[in-house]
């Protein structure tokens, strides 16, 4: 009987547990009714654009946050109120600044955003070709530019190794004419 007792224990505990963790995690599932298919196509791509300002880098429909649950529950109200997409990204602006929005507007206040990148990028290119040239042009010129000294000694050098290889290059070129001349007289008949 005792058996019995702690078998049966056992098994309502395992079911408790069961459902305690089912429950849970139906917990985070939300469930909104439309009225109609494109009222839900604008409610999901409103969730994916607006970020959460708790998460900072999750947008809403990504975060479970208390602050991101009541932004979605928002949304759907004024989705349900027939309110603008612009409306409502406007309330949120309005209500969190423009860090609310992965694609935030264009005014003074958020042109480093989306002009900061871009100038940055340009300025970069500018300068690594500017240095590419200028490094191309200084090694131009610094193989050009020899001192009196660098040159009587290159000249030196140049006379001293250049007698005996010019004699032997008029020798090779002396031979090489007299056997294409003998080539020629065997090949006429």
């Amino acid at each position: 009987m005792m058996k019995f007792c702690l078998k049966h224990t056992l098994s309502v505990l395992a079911l408790v547990g069961t459902l305690m963790i089912s429950t849970a995690s139906f917990g985070a599932i939300e469930i909104y009714e439309f009225k109609s298919a494109e009222d839900e196509a604008r409610y999901k791509a409103l969730i994916e654009e607006l970020r959460c300002p708790k998460c900072q880098n999750q947008n809403l429909a990504g975060s479970d946050a208390p602050i991101a649950v009541d932004l979605k529950n928002q949304t759907y109200q004024m989705i349900q109120d027939g309110r603008s997409d612009t409306e409502i990204r406007q309330f949120m602006f309005d209500s969190y600044g423009d860090f609310i929005s992965y694609k935030p507007p264009v005014r003074p206040s958020t042109w480093i955003l989306w002009f900061f990148p871009p100038i940055l990028l340009v300025v970069f290119i500018l300068g690594w070709v500017y240095k590419a040239k200028k490094g191309r042009t200084v090694a131009v010129d610094e193989v050009n530019a020899l001192s009196k000294t660098e040159e009587e000694r290159v000249a030196q050098i140049l006379a001293k190794h250049q007698s005996p290889k010019s004699e032997q290059v008029q020798h090779s070129n002396a031979q090489n004419s007299q056997n294409s001349h003998t080539q020629t007289d065997k090949d006429t008949p």
